[in-house]
């Protein structure tokens, strides 16, 4: 659920580092709820906590106590606000919601941090929303001529705005309503006095997991989130579905017509934690098979195999298994740096990366390396982490990518520059190659990726997954970006209805 002003942050600073020098793309949001357990708003912050690499900027929990709706919403860590105990006494009753987010640039305010909550005729409603719709611009500036009044930038408001206005009876067939309306991705956590529910986009863009702990209802974006409060998997919910959990129990329901399945393939590159399983399918194990894939594409003659750290680890294991290569830490990642350490100057600024990774040169020195790190979006960070390598003593320096090419921007939930940003987007591998100063560098194949999740390869013209930030193929329409162009003509466009 990006701002409005998603775009709006300057090119030289990569958004998730206090230094401009995570080159990395962000995923938005994490969603958590549990219904019946009378410690709902603890098992929230513990699921939060489980979720916190979805979203470092902000996070919220919202309660019901069978009378009062009960809300904490904080800038900042899971940790740093919901340990307190004064906080977690005020979340009383025995439902919860929750949401962590990482917001984009001019958007860490508390007016948008979730979970949302209104009071509607019939009782208050909260929801929490993972993903990003692509036609709310249009329908916001719809709904303000129609005299709605929006308190934050959020797109997750404009679905609480759609149900408030819905002539719908009951509030199910409300937040139906309001959901046929939108276009893009999300997976929704919603509570009223009565039910939670869960619902997710009809391709299926974004995830969301049924559990249950102690017998109770639990819905979660990853299944790790389930794992720290000892509860258990029961099921993904399905693209397109909706589960509606009340004290007698879970009906499922279909409000969209079916269509393929498009789920983000990027949740197995670099998104979701490694012990995560989606469909049956062990994250880190297939971030293993596109090491396996990568050396077999792309093999280097070298004397280790290097991750960029964290997300690079598991990929560069199985390239060092598949090419018959030593795997060595050869970069150390500070685990503490913060995102708000320091202001730093211009001068400062450029010795970020070594606050955050620094070269271990008793692995490095004298010997030819290969680097392997999930993806290239802006290029700042394998510069620097390149000159960081050859400056401990490396002879050669490799650079393997564990995903193809980022060549197109996500409008689904997830940080990313726009086309113009993105190095590879502009860039021939042998231009890209040179600015980062590595004797050779390669991309894992689209097909590789498919090879590795399971696939024989990328149908074509109709993708089992959705890779639109390699190929530019969008699953939906994207009419916020076709009309955002001249907002005039988007306000034209609105009177005229």
């Amino acid at each position: 659920m990006p701002d409005r002003d998603a775009d709006a942050f300057s090119p030289d600073e990569a958004h998730g580092s206090p230094f401009g020098c995570d080159d990395h793309l962000h995923e938005e949001c994490g969603v958590f709820g549990v219904y019946g357990h009378p410690e709902a708003g603890a098992l929230a912050a513990l699921g939060l906590h489980a979720l916190q690499h979805r979203g470092q900027e902000a996070a919220g929990i919202v309660t019901y106590d069978g009378q009062h709706f009960h809300v904490e919403r904080h800038i900042g860590l899971v940790g740093d606000n919901f340990a307190k105990p004064a906080v977690m006494a005020r979340l009383k009753g025995n439902r919860a919601i929750g949401h962590t987010r990482y917001s984009t640039t001019g958007g860490q305010v508390l007016r948008n941090v979730q979970p949302l909550f209104a009071e509607f005729h019939g009782g208050g409603f909260a929801v929490a929303h993972n993903g990003n719709l692509t036609n709310a611009l249009t329908l916001q500036r719809q709904l303000q001529v129609r005299g709605s009044i929006f308190q934050s930038t959020s797109d997750t408001e404009t679905v609480l705005h759609l149900v408030a206005t819905s002539s719908k009876g009951p509030l199910v067939d409300r937040f139906v309503d309001a959901l046929r309306q939108i276009e893009g991705a999300y997976a929704f956590v919603a509570l009223s006095e009565k039910k939670m529910i869960g619902v997710r986009d009809p391709q299926g863009v974004r995830p969301l997991i049924l559990g249950d702990v102690d017998g109770y209802f639990v819905l979660a974006s990853e299944s790790c989130a389930l794992d720290i409060i000892g509860g258990r998997v029961i099921r993904e919910i399905e693209p397109g579905e909706m589960v509606v959990i009340t004290d007698e129990g879970i009906e499922s329901i279909r409000p969209f017509i079916k269509t393929a399945s498009r789920f983000c393939i990027f949740e197995y590159v670099y998104f979701s934690r490694p012990d995560s399983v989606f469909s049956g399918t062990s994250v880190y194990a297939v971030r293993k098979r596109i090491g396996q894939e990568l050396a077999r594409e792309a093999p280097a003659a070298a004397d280790v195999v290097i991750p960029v750290p964290d997300s690079g680890t598991p990929a560069a294991m199985g390239f060092a298994e598949a090419a018959n290569l030593p795997f060595d830490l050869g970069i150390i990642r500070n685990h503490y740096v913060g995102r708000t350490f320091i202001q730093p100057t211009d001068a400062i600024r450029h010795m970020g990366v070594k606050l955050k990774h620094n070269p271990n040169r008793a692995v490095i020195e004298g010997k030819r390396v290969v680097l392997v790190d999930d993806s290239i979006v802006r290029g700042t960070t394998s510069q620097k982490i390149v000159q960081m390598v050859r400056e401990a003593g490396a002879s050669e320096v490799h650079m393997r990518i564990a995903s193809p090419p980022t060549t197109d921007p996500c409008f689904y939930g997830v940080d990313t520059p726009e086309k113009a940003k993105l190095i590879a987007a502009r860039m021939s591998l042998e231009e890209l190659a040179a600015y980062i100063n590595v004797d050779s560098l390669a991309f894992l194949t689209i097909d590789g990726l498919y090879r590795a999740v399971g696939e024989p390869k990328r149908n074509d013209p109709s993708p089992q997954f959705c890779d639109a930030c390699f190929t530019g193929d969008y699953p939906t329409r994207l009419t916020d970006r076709a009309l955002t162009g001249d907002v005039r003509t988007l306000d034209l466009l609105v009177e005229s209805l």
